[in-house]
């Protein structure tokens, strides 16, 4: 299959400006769909072979239009949470824009789909975010005409993740004494470099058409464990109480009862009810694929204390430019 130019969705994300930088690094066309133009331009206009594009996603017309002369599509789309309860935001976001990616590739005859899942996604999951991400990944490996692969990531860490950087927010923030729901969940997490590696020597070869791909770290630890850890990397004196189920359970409404407030101040929901259910199901894997693409995943240790101790945004952007050259 020859592929010059590549359609992505959710291209400005942490996932998606890292794998734009590996692409464009290794001569592909990219066109990225953003709804806000500007506000990117920093972090990848410079990228060559690259044209950000500033439309609405979600309209099925303007991702046919933009889509034309792509020979592959990247759907990245996702959201851990969203602004109501019932399961709507979720379904807009990973099965609505599914099936419309779906229908421009195939108006389009564009055979080649990458598409970002994640672990334990299933219609009959645990939560509305993993039904939904069940869902669509049911529906792109159904999908007449399309050769897709699937991504099934643990958390993904990294420069700029949502994960390490976010509890170091809170922790930050909250003073003495940290409440944890949920401790005992599981994960293995992926580096974005080992991610992103993984997808780019995925996009060519053949083998890897209509596989669903668990992608998870070599190592192991539960949400108190890695908690503890980003304690550790800040040097903050905290004392973290792990949460018994009632309590978690209890913490996650509270904050769903007040979500109307993080909307108003634009800030996501740091838990919820829907987070509490998908913690229920260990994020990890028997059937871990990573070393097909990687030798040595990097682990947490490596680099997770560099960037949460840098202070300057400038050298984070440094290291993430630098960091996303790297090859596999």
């Amino acid at each position: 299959m020859i592929i010059k130019t590549i359609g992505i969705l959710g291209g400005t994300g942490f996932v998606g400006r890292r794998l734009a930088n590996r692409l464009a690094g290794q001569g592909y066309h990219l066109k990225i769909l953003t709804r806000d133009r500007e506000a990117h331009k920093e972090n990848l206009i410079l990228l060559p072979n690259l044209d950000l594009i500033e439309t609405n996603v979600y309209d099925e017309s303007h991702l046919t239009e933009h889509l034309t002369g792509c020979d592959a599509v990247i759907n990245l789309v996702g959201i851990l949470n969203e602004k109501g309860t019932n399961g709507e935001g979720f379904k807009k976001a990973h099965v609505d824009l599914t099936r419309s990616v779906i229908s421009a590739c195939q108006s389009l005859g564009i055979k080649r789909l990458l598409h970002m899942s994640a672990l334990n996604a299933d219609t009959s999951g645990a939560s509305h975010y993993l039904r939904t991400k069940g869902e669509a990944e049911n529906l792109v490996h159904e999908a007449d005409g399309i050769l897709t692969t699937s991504f099934r990531p643990s958390v993904i860490f990294g420069p700029e993740d949502s994960f390490f950087n976010r509890f170091a927010t809170l922790l930050k923030l909250i003073p003495g004494v940290f409440p944890l729901a949920c401790p005992d969940a599981r994960f293995a997490p992926v580096y974005i470099d080992d991610l992103t590696s993984a997808m780019a020597q995925t996009l060519k070869d053949n083998n890897y058409y209509g596989k669903r791909l668990d992608i998870c770290g070599n190592e192991e630890y539960t949400l108190y464990e890695l908690l503890k850890f980003t304690v550790d990397c800040l040097g903050l004196k905290r004392m973290i109480i792990p949460l018994p189920d009632f309590f978690s359970r209890l913490q996650a409404i509270e904050f769903d009862m007040a979500g109307f407030i993080f909307n108003l101040l634009k800030f996501e929901k740091p838990f919820s009810m829907d987070n509490y259910h998908s913690l229920s199901c260990d994020s990890v894997s028997t059937q871990n694929t990573l070393g097909q693409f990687v030798d040595t995943p990097v682990s947490i240790k490596t680099v997770v204390p560099q960037y949460l101790k840098d202070k300057s945004f400038r050298s984070s952007y440094t290291h993430f430019r630098r960091s996303s050259r790297r090859s596999h």
